[in-house]
């Protein structure tokens, strides 16, 4: 009997030999280090753009071009180790998100993956109808056809194109979820569920188009066997970021990982974000603290984000997962998806991916 074998993800004329999203996690979990490691395996490695300029001396001061400085510094190095493809994560809900989208077109990103919000209104340089032909692609996150039907539209109709790849990610993530809290423990709104829906949204506009968009399923995805399934429903390739952060690559602290291989199933929780949005993340003193009402004295001399209301905010997000990211769990946490408990070592990212394929193979 022959083993299955993975099938290359094909993004236009870009194509990756291992249908593997690294997913991209900010404020310095995934930086140029992960991100060209898992790249130069065939897979395709992302660079977390939020929160990306908190090594630059003038941070604090300077946060919109601190962050525009270090994504570039990021974008460069990664390019350097790899020849492999390379793109960066941007929340629409930064302050300064199309200043960083216009960066890593300027850098020769070839992916910009944008979530926490709906990607309409794009800066020029990564519109192909306004700036010829772009080599910087774009790929908008959802968690709902609906949200898929109006980018779809929306791009249509003001662009004459679509997008050239989409991701669908499911309540079973880490960091912030695209959902109510109330949906997310709701099967009718699980992967298994969402992700036929947002594919029958797509094959319209391929059809409208002629042009293939490929769908990408995330949150929750673990193992080889998990792809295998996503495949067999539709999907060119998955998105993980859990399974990454246990990887000696990865660019948080050792502290930060070994939450990871710490935690207990109970351990994590939904949180509610400063930022209005739930979220899961690793339960610890910091999570606990702030549940008990206890405040995390902070100012904000950024405004980093378009929805934080950082004069009733508890404490500051950015500055807590900053803190997580050099070790420091006792003034911050770390996100981390539903199936974190399962992590029980660091590996390298070869190994990993070695054994996503193993297990892809013989399910």
């Amino acid at each position: 009997m022959s083993k299955r074998k993975m099938k290359k993800l094909q993004i236009g004329e870009l194509v990756a030999d291992v249908p593997i999203i690294q997913g991209g996690m900010s404020v310095g979990v995934s930086l140029s280090g992960l991100a060209s490691t898992v790249a130069n395996e065939g897979a395709i490695g992302v660079i977390g753009a939020a929160g990306i300029g908190m090594f630059e001396p003038d941070f604090e001061k300077n946060f919109q071009g601190a962050n525009r400085r270090a994504l570039r510094k990021e974008i460069r190095k990664a390019k350097e180790k790899t020849n492999g493809i390379i793109g960066v994560n941007i929340l629409m809900a930064l302050s300064d998100a199309k200043e960083l989208i216009k960066v890593s077109a300027e850098e020769g990103a070839n992916l910009v993956f944008l979530g926490a919000g709906l990607p309409l209104r794009l800066p020029d340089e990564v519109i192909p109808t306004k700036s010829g032909r772009t080599s910087t692609k774009v790929v908008p996150i959802v968690s709902s056809a609906r949200a898929a039907r109006i980018v779809f539209e929306y791009w249509s109709k003001n662009y004459n194109c679509i997008p050239d790849m989409m991701v669908v990610e499911g309540p079973m993530a880490g960091g912030h979820l695209g959902f109510k809290i109330g949906q997310i423990d709701d099967p009718n709104y699980a992967l298994e569920k969402i992700f036929p829906e947002i594919l029958k949204v797509v094959k319209i506009y391929e059809r409208r188009f002629e042009k293939k968009v490929p769908l990408i399923a995330a949150g929750g995805v673990f193992t080889g066997k998990d792809i295998y399934k996503y495949v067999q429903i539709g999907a060119s390739g998955v998105q993980m970021g859990t399974r990454f952060v246990a990887t000696y690559e990865c660019d948080a602290s050792e502290e930060f990982k070994k939450m990871y291989v710490r935690c207990k199933k109970e351990d994590l929780e939904i949180i509610k974000s400063p930022v209005g949005l739930p979220g899961r993340a690793i339960r610890n003193q910091f999570i606990l603290d702030v549940e008990k009402g206890i405040r995390k004295p902070f100012r904000c001399p950024w405004k980093c984000l378009k929805t934080c209301d950082f004069r009733k905010s508890p404490y500051c997000i950015a500055r807590a997962l900053t803190n997580a990211q050099k070790g420091n769990l006792n003034d911050g946490f770390t996100f981390a998806g539903t199936n974190a408990y399962r992590v029980n070592k660091i590996i390298s990212v070869k190994e990993l991916i070695e054994t996503l394929r193993d297990e892809y193979e013989n399910s």
